[in-house]
């Protein structure tokens, strides 16, 4: 494992997006080539030899933290979208939010039965998004190795909303 301080890297910004919220911008750890490679590592590294046939990268910093991850372990990117994004026919998952719902989507053929999946994104919070991605992944009938985060916000309990028996997080506040 690597000796670089990840936390180092991220930027705190506050009041973003709106009054009252901290937010923990990556893009500086993304911008520096050791503490991406460094990043990319740890979050891979857990699933080395777990058999991983796919990694699933939630829109849209998923994407980002989960292509490289993937190449580390040697699979493809399965993404999963919102809703309308696709152009393929898809399978859909609703969710709710604070006021209303949202939906996620993914290709109809990118994960089936069996297959043994790792779900990445770069940041849990209160774990709505990637709760639904679970729920998206476990109806296509995967098996969802664990999930991986680059962060993960603690307090806000998104790792209990996964309902998975392996959540990993490289930085936690």
């Amino acid at each position: 494992m690597s000796s670089i301080d990840l936390r180092s890297f991220i930027r705190d910004v506050p009041d973003h997006p709106k009054e009252g919220i901290l937010f923990r911008d990556l893009t500086p750890l993304l911008e520096d080539p050791q503490a991406l490679r460094a990043a990319v590592e740890a979050v891979a590294e857990p699933f080395r030899n777990q058999g991983i046939e796919q990694v699933v990268g939630i829109e849209s910093r998923g994407f980002i933290v989960g292509a490289p991850v993937a190449l580390a372990l040697g699979t493809g990117l399965v993404i999963i979208r919102k809703a309308g994004k696709l152009p393929h026919e898809v399978v859909r998952e609703e969710y709710a939010l604070e006021y209303g719902t949202d939906v996620i989507e993914m290709h109809a053929d990118s994960v089936g039965p069996g297959h043994k999946v790792l779900l990445v994104d770069d940041l849990i919070a209160t774990g709505g998004t990637a709760a639904a991605a679970v729920k998206l992944l476990t109806k296509a009938g995967a098996e969802i190795v664990g999930a991986a985060f680059l962060i993960e916000l603690a307090d806000l309990g998104g790792r209990k909303a996964l309902g998975l028996d392996r959540v990993h997080s490289v930085i936690t506040y």
